[in-house]
Formats: C-alpha cells, sequence, structure tokens
C-alpha cells in the first residue's frame, strides 16, 4: 500500500510541475499553430457548397456547428487540464516502468528514462502519424487507435528487450520489434488533399516533436528531483546524489 501511495504521489506532483511548463510553452509554439490552420480549415469549403451548407443548417440548426472552447483563457484553461491529465498518466508509466527496473536514482537517469519515453510515446508513433492540424485529412479512427498502440507497445518491448536483455538473440529481438509496426505501415487516408499548407503544417511537427522532447526530458528529471522524498514509501533506500 505505501508503495502505491508513494507512486501515486510522485507521478501526481512530478504532472503538475511538467503540466505548467508545458501549458506555458504550448502558448507560445503549438497553439499558435492550431489557431492559423483552423482559419485555413473555416475558408476551405468552395462557393458550391454554400448553399448545400445553409440547407443543413436550416434543417439541423443546433447540430450545424459543433462546440469549441473559446480563444483565450477557455482554450488555454482546458489545454492546462489535459496537458495534467496527460502528465501524470504518463508519470504513473514512467514511475512504475522505473521502479521494476530499479528506480531512477539520478538526473542522468531521469534524462535516459524521458528519452526513452520520447521514443516510445512520440518518435515511433510520428514516424507513421504525423501531428495534424485542423482542416487535414486522416484515415479512420479505430485504426489508427490500433495501429498507435501496437507501435508503442512493440517499442517499448524492443527498448526493453535491447536495454536490459542478456544475450545478443534478445538484442535482436528487441531490434526487430521496433521495425514491425513501421513494416506493417500506419493507416492513410483515402486523400492528403488540405488546404493547409504543408509549410504550416511542417512548423506544426517540429513544434510538437520539440514540445514532446521537452516534456519527456522534465518529466524524467522531476521524477528523479522528486522520489528522494517518497523512497521510504517506495520501499528503497535514499538514493546518494549523482
Amino acid at each position: 500500500m505505501n508503495a502505491l501511495r508513494g507512486t501515486l504521489l510522485l507521478a501526481a506532483l512530478a504532472g503538475i510541475l511538467v503540466a505548467v511548463a508545458m501549458t506555458m510553452l504550448q502558448f507560445f509554439s503549438t497553439v499558435p499553430l492550431i489557431l492559423e490552420a483552423e482559419v485555413y480549415e473555416n475558408a476551405a469549403p468552395a462557393a458550391g457548397h454554400d448553399h448545400e451548407a445553409a440547407a443543413v443548417t436550416d434543417a439541423h440548426p443546433h447540430e450545424a456547428e459543433e462546440w469549441a472552447p473559446a480563444d483565450g483563457f477557455q482554450r488555454m484553461s482546458l489545454t492546462a487540464v489535459a496537458n495534467f491529465v496527460t502528465a501524470v498518466g504518463f508519470g504513473l508509466l514512467l514511475v512504475a516502468a522505473s521502479e521494476f527496473a530499479g528506480g531512477i536514482r539520478s538526473w542522468r537517469q531521469g534524462l535516459v528514462w524521458g528519452l526513452a519515453g520520447f521514443a516510445v510515446f512520440s518518435v515511433a508513433p510520428g514516424l507513421g502519424l504525423p501531428p495534424e492540424l485542423p482542416g487535414m485529412p486522416a484515415a479512420e479512427l479505430a485504426p489508427r487507435q490500433v495501429w498507435w498502440i501496437g507501435t508503442v507497445l512493440a517499442t517499448a518491448a524492443g527498448l526493453a528487450l535491447i536495454a536490459f536483455g542478456r544475450g545478443p538473440a534478445l538484442g535482436f529481438l528487441g531490434a526487430a520489434l521496433l521495425i514491425v509496426p513501421h513494416l506493417v505501415g500506419a493507416p492513410q487516408p483515402p486523400t492528403h488533399e488540405t488546404a493547409v499548407p504543408a509549410e504550416l503544417h511542417h512548423r506544426f511537427v517540429v513544434a510538437v516533436t520539440v514540445t514532446n522532447l521537452v516534456f519527456w526530458l522534465l518529466l524524467g528529471t522531476a521524477v528523479a528531483a522528486l522520489r528522494p522524498r517518497f523512497a521510504a514509501d517506495l520501499g528503497t533506500p535514499q538514493p546518494q546524489p549523482a
């Protein structure tokens, strides 16, 4: 029970710190790009579709427009909440996995575990399913979710076999697991035509990748910095400075 309590508290506290930093970073990096893409998305329908849209609006006045958060405080508040939930969830995974392997005992180990999380949850899935802006086409949600989950699990298992496996056979198996999802390939939309400029999408992919890298490095170092406070609950001796 103490170990569970320590894990939850450590993940929650690290998640709060990282969520605050990520919300501030996104305010200056990804959010402006999303707002810019929404302009193209709203302007995308051709004039020939205006009459059809008007007919739909008249027939279903309450279904014509989906709810979206207002720009400013409302959008940033919801972003902060989403960042908190995401950071705590990933924090729980990071703490559980690292404790199983002996725990994060220094900031250097925190960076290594953070890089591993970045590779598993950002780099590997992003190779097949890069971040999308509003107004961009996408494949059906269910196949994408299946491929994303499979890629994450295969990448995590592959890295674990490479890092902790004994013998070259396990290392080769780990490398194969890293490659298999990309040989299968991610689901793709029937068309890639979009009103969103390619240059804007490229900037968004770069911004998301950089912010995800910062997120995982901060999460790893936050866990490393806070872990000594919960060492007793986690059932491990007080770590020594690196």
